[in-house]
């Protein structure tokens, strides 16, 4: 019973995730909220980076069928570890931060509801929710791995973003989908694959 549930949402995520690329077309509104001043300090393109790296992930999302013309709109939030933590901890159940969170704007009947002959009743843009990254955590990981934090963060908003539209990395055959995505994504904005180990790590790894 247990596996049957877990395979029916499983199901239901590819689902949404295949009727949210098919939906989305055209331009993409961006929002980017920093209330994180640290941000602005390490990262002066930290916003030209985001959008990059969120039309990225929206352009590596399978297509499939024809063509659609709905506008989708999402919002990046560039944090710190302290809301980070406190969005973990009463939505996850886990009191630490994270690097990042995402939050879908529907589940897939809403959002089927809302889409019609392609394009949103009304014209309204298509909400895919919110990606909330916490600075501290994402630029210590960056410096542990070896990795420029601007590529830690590109890899980071792609990553949320396809969480968005569906996808997600619970079983084996979908991580290993997920990646082929954000590899294929950081690629295109000229990101080096994220999992294969930096120099950093080969060095810690023999000494």
């Amino acid at each position: 019973m247990i596996r049957r549930e877990r395979d029916g949402r499983a199901a239901r995520r590819r689902g949404l995730a295949e009727m949210n690329a098919k939906a989305i077309a055209g331009p993409t509104i961006i929002d980017i909220a920093e209330p994180c001043a640290a941000w602005r300090t390490a990262l002066p393109r930290r916003r030209a980076i985001c959008r990059a790296a969120a039309r990225a992930a929206l352009a590596a999302a399978p297509r499939g069928g024809a063509a659609r013309s709905a506008v989708a709109e999402l919002s990046i939030v560039l944090a710190d570890d302290a809301l980070l933590r406190r969005l973990n901890r009463q939505w996850r159940g886990k009191d630490k931060p994270t690097n990042v969170l995402s939050f879908p704007a529907q589940d897939g009947m809403s959002r089927a509801a809302m889409v019609k002959g392609g394009a949103l009743k009304g014209g309204a843009p298509l909400p895919l929710g919110d990606v909330v990254l916490a600075f501290g955590t994402i630029a210590g990981e960056a410096a542990a791995q070896g990795k420029a934090l601007a590529d830690h963060l590109a890899h980071l908003v792609v990553h949320g973003v396809l969480h968005l539209l569906g996808f997600d990395h619970e079983a084996a055959a979908a991580a290993a989908r997920m990646e082929a995505l954000e590899i294929a994504a950081l690629t295109g904005i000229g990101v080096a694959d994220p999992y294969r180990p930096s120099a950093l790590q080969r060095q810690a790894r023999h000494g």
